[in-house]
């Protein structure tokens, strides 16, 4: 050092010339703060880089979660409507049993539930942070509620019906309860416009087409009264099932049973035809209680 200036020798190599650079104090200072300032600044940098890179893995896990759990939310309110849907469903058929077996409903059974569809995709959206998960989530927790309330009802609607239906296993085993035969409904029950005339008639029964010689069963038990030709009906067999109860089976092409046989619920008892007064293959069913014509419909579980 020679009063305010510093001198730097630079050694190259064995060989060559030793070069020599002369800086003032002031230069060697400001440029050793100049280099401790930068190598702060890319300190920070670095810093502040590897932290952003953090924040951002951090988020990528969050909103992974998010939508996973948007996901399973999706998933468990449509199990919910799902579940609603079904019981519901099984409020019609209990109802439908006790109509057949002429049992009064207990209070607080039919009270209305609401039937949701699937989560709307508005709903779907934004499910964390959302003021919309939230109402998605009490809705749903509402639901789980009502559901709670419901099959308690249903419980107990159920085990009452058993009580009952154990007590009438003889009547059941009468009831016309399943369909004869395979097809499709042509024609209903009650009034119609007559295929013949054009001219308004009640039908007694419901007609079912499907193919010829398709097998016809007994849907109840019961003893064959009758079999033979009958008008326009064609062939025809008649069973009693008792308790008031009667199946008539028209336009047959065969009757599998003799008059005085029993049938079960089940048994083939004729084959379906086209004779008497019939426009094509089909099957003329009625149900007659106390004499009386009644839709068949009524007594059908399946």
């Amino acid at each position: 050092m020679a009063g305010k200036f510093y001198t730097i020798m630079l050694l190259p190599s064995k060989t060559a010339k030793v070069k020599k650079i002369k800086l003032s104090k002031f230069v060697l200072t400001s440029m050793v703060c100049s280099c401790a300032v930068i190598m702060a600044a890319l300190g920070f940098a670095c810093y502040d880089y590897l932290n952003l890179k953090f924040e951002r893995v951090e988020l990528e896990g969050l909103k992974q979660e998010n939508r996973c759990q948007k996901v399973h939310i999706q998933s468990f309110a449509q199990k919910i409507d799902s579940l609603k849907f079904h019981i519901a469903r099984l409020n019609q058929f209990d109802k439908k049993l006790r109509i057949i077996a002429n049992l009064e409903k207990p209070g607080g059974i039919d009270q209305p539930m609401g039937i949701g569809g699937a989560v709307d995709e508005d709903n779907r959206s934004h499910l964390i942070f959302n003021a919309k998960q939230d109402m998605l989530i009490k809705r749903m927790h509402s639901d789980l509620e009502q559901l709670k309330v419901e099959s308690s009802l249903k419980e107990r609607s159920l085990q009452e019906l058993y009580e009952f239906l154990q007590d009438q296993k003889s009547l059941l085993a009468s009831i016309p309860a399943i369909w004869p035969t395979r097809g499709w409904v042509t024609s209903g029950f009650g009034y119609r416009k007559s295929p013949f005339t054009g001219l308004r008639e009640f039908h007694k029964g419901i007609d079912i087409g499907t193919r010829i010689n398709t097998p016809i069963i007994a849907p109840a038990e019961g003893v064959v009264t009758y079999v033979g030709r009958k008008g326009g009906l064609g062939n025809l067999i008649v069973v009693n099932h008792g308790y008031g109860i009667v199946t008539r089976y028209a336009h047959l092409s065969k009757a599998l049973k003799k008059i005085g046989q029993k049938v079960k619920r089940g048994e083939e008892i004729a084959r379906v035809g086209n004779t008497g007064r019939s426009t094509g293959p089909h099957l003329h069913y009625e149900v007659r209680v106390g004499g009386v014509p009644v839709n068949p419909k009524n007594y059908l579980l399946n």
